[in-house]
């Protein structure tokens, strides 16, 4: 079987076409970080990762010095070793975001090269559970955006086929809040479905008097109510909540799910396939998810998800926010109905001029074996 001999990584850098806040940040751009593998037999596949506009000088460093050389000449079929292996070979910087998302660079570009020899795409090769998935939108519903712009965006995603839309919370009051959600529920009607995203900004007491408003408008699910490391605080919150408790964005390990999962802190896994170190991780955590009867969301990064949601049995839908179109090929869909990709790998086609146009200045490089 082949063996990989050469690697190239790079970095593009994607400004969002529309402004991005929600209550603790801004995204500024996404870093988006290659890595392309070759083996002997001349067989490639290309793998990808980001950050929402820093770190990723710091992620290339990692690969260039340590997880790219530690790679050169193993057998690429061996995912499940090379994974671990490289975890490893770094282990004093795990568990965290840096290590998980360079590994995520190299693990999707060994699926990648995986699919392409076999000559089957992703939904197939890690599941086949489907082929296509409904889709919400986030774009419309950052935080800064006021209640009628909310409400016209999501008529207008509704008129193209979505079955929901994702609204930001985190108004310094509840009224705040309230203003944005029931304009839309009361635009949209009860057949909508509305999820919220708090991402990580509230404290226990404050998430907690969100819930009557969320229940009373039949919320999908409440993102990231509290920050990522309280478990225990999202455990007493589901106990008190009939919305759904969604996390995962901010989780870097399939061990940190299963403290979650086993303190019943969450109904929703969201499970992010580059902050949790790549498409390997991320099957062991939806399966996990599914052996607790719950749901896996995966957060950004639609046009690798859509081929790992249709994979599984248990992902009843995919995040909508565009952001890969100035370098490949748009997703396909059925208005807002997200279709898995037919050809080998990944299933992105990637504009390879586009890529070379916007790579970093300086931030190429290439190990072979």
């Amino acid at each position: 079987m082949p063996r990989i001999e050469k690697a190239e990584a790079f970095l593009v850098d994607l400004v969002p076409k529309v402004r991005r806040t929600d209550a603790i940040q801004s995204f500024k751009s996404q870093e988006t970080i290659f890595v392309t593998l070759t083996d002997a037999e001349g067989a490639s596949g290309r793998g990808y990762s980001y950050t929402i506009g820093d770190g990723g000088p710091s992620i290339l460093a990692l690969l260039r010095h340590t997880l790219l050389p530690a790679l050169m000449w193993r057998e690429a079929e061996a995912i499940e070793a090379i994974w671990r292996d490289l975890l490893f070979t770094s282990h004093a910087t795990a568990v965290g975001p840096i290590m998980s998302l360079a590994l995520a660079a190299i693990d999707t570009a060994l699926w990648d090269l995986r699919g392409k020899r076999a000559g089957l795409p992703l939904h197939l090769l890690a599941g086949g559970a489907k082929t296509r998935v409904p889709m919400y939108s986030t774009e419309g519903g950052w935080l800064h955006i006021e209640p009628a712009a909310l409400v016209d965006d999501a008529l207008a995603m509704r008129q193209a086929g979505f079955l929901g839309s994702k609204i930001k919370i985190g108004k310094p009051t509840v009224a705040g809040d309230a203003a944005r959600l029931t304009a839309v529920r009361a635009a949209l009607g009860p057949d909508y479905e509305i999820m919220t995203d708090a991402n990580q900004s509230m404290t226990g007491p404050e998430a907690t008097r969100r819930l009557p408003l969320l229940e009373s408008l039949n919320i999908g699910w409440f993102e990231e109510p509290l920050p990522a490391d309280d478990i225990a605080g999202h455990a007493r919150l589901a106990r008190q909540s009939r919305v759904p408790i969604a996390v995962g964005e901010s989780l870097y390990s399939p061990g940190q799910f299963a403290d979650y999962i086993a303190a019943g802190a969450c109904g929703i896994v969201q499970a992010d396939v580059a902050r949790i170190g790549g498409i390997t991780p991320w099957l062991k955590v939806a399966h996990m998810a599914e052996a607790h009867n719950l749901s896996i969301c995966p957060h950004f990064l639609m046009e690798i998800h859509v081929s790992l949601v249709c994979a599984v049995p248990n992902a009843p839908w995919l995040e909508y926010i565009p952001q890969l179109d100035d370098i490949a090929a748009p997703m396909a869909r059925d208005g807002g109905i997200a279709i898995a990709p037919t050809t080998p790998g990944l299933g992105i086609d990637w504009d390879e001029d586009a890529l070379i146009a916007r790579r970093a200045p300086g931030s190429q490089f290439e190990v072979t074996k």
